[in-house]
């Protein structure tokens, strides 16, 4: 995503248009609108071509783009799971360990960012019915392996997470009594860091701006790349990116983050949860 953004940068400065800069690495448009959204592997040797279509001669800034064509093309740590990840997923994975910040609502579970693993254990269960158990335990495997660039000791290069939890996640049992209750422990715990901003809304508000279901924002360090909506589906997830598809999604949890508690009441809220439990 990143280098497919300098290009369009550098594409759009030169006033080339995507027909022409396809033309010139042998490719159609759509290809290099693919290459500009960060959705295809990019070839060495086409960046080069396309670097040289646009004018950029200086060795170091040709070879600055030229090693993040050569790292995009370097496997992530997930791709060892993919055989147990529906098609869709590994991209989010991605997405989510580049983000810088992290805007969500979810609904149905705790976020798998926050699971603890036996409650992991429970959810990976019910939604992979008939999976062997080594499937099971790799799945909750990778979703611990997401939470450690979150929860590191070490928070000073962590994400910033904003979340909002329907009370309907917190009431919803996966696995018995006390995988619940130490779910509900682990959040409030978690709502502690600095980097975490946990809100819950409470049945008691009534319908709110949450109304689609689950959905996840994402940010990221650099400025040239634009937001991401995360959305999932039973059979495949969208990423939405124009800007005004994004601009909703972030009014939503906007509405969201006023209309519901704050971080200290929503911790008062689970720790009565807890007593319950």
């Amino acid at each position: 995503m990143l280098l497919g953004s300098q290009l369009r940068r550098l594409r759009e400065a030169r006033g080339i248009t995507r027909e022409a800069a396809g033309y010139s690495i042998r490719a159609s448009e759509s290809k290099i609108s693919r290459m500009e959204l960060g959705r295809v592997s990019f070839k060495v040797r086409d960046v080069e071509d396309l670097l040289t279509l646009y004018g950029i001669t200086d060795e170091a800034e040709r070879q600055s783009l030229l090693s993040l064509a050569r790292e995009a093309n370097v496997a992530g740590w997930w791709h060892s799971y993919t055989d147990v990840l529906p098609s869709w997923f590994p991209t989010y994975v991605g997405l989510e360990g580049a983000a810088s910040l992290l805007r969500v609502y979810e609904v149905q579970f705790v976020h798998g960012l926050l699971q603890t693993e036996q409650y992991a254990r429970a959810v990976v269960r019910r939604g992979m019915t008939g999976a062997s158990p080594d499937d099971v335990e790799r799945r909750v495997a990778l979703r611990l392996e997401r939470q450690k660039y979150l929860l590191a000791d070490d928070a000073a290069g962590a994400p910033e997470f904003h979340i909002v939890l329907d009370e309907a996640a917190l009431r919803r049992p996966y696995g018995d009594r006390e995988v619940m209750r130490g779910q509900l422990q682990h959040l409030i715990d978690v709502s502690e860091r600095p980097n975490v901003r946990l809100q819950v809304m409470p049945f008691r508000f009534g319908g709110h701006s949450g109304e689609s279901g689950a959905f996840t924002i994402l940010s990221f360090p650099d400025a040239d790349l634009s937001d991401v909506v995360y959305v999932e589906q039973l059979t495949s997830a969208l990423y939405l990116d124009k800007r005004e598809d994004v601009a909703q999604y972030e009014q939503a949890l906007k509405e969201l983050q006023q209309d519901s508690p704050g971080p200290d009441e929503s911790r008062d809220l689970l720790r009565g949860l807890l007593q319950l439990s």
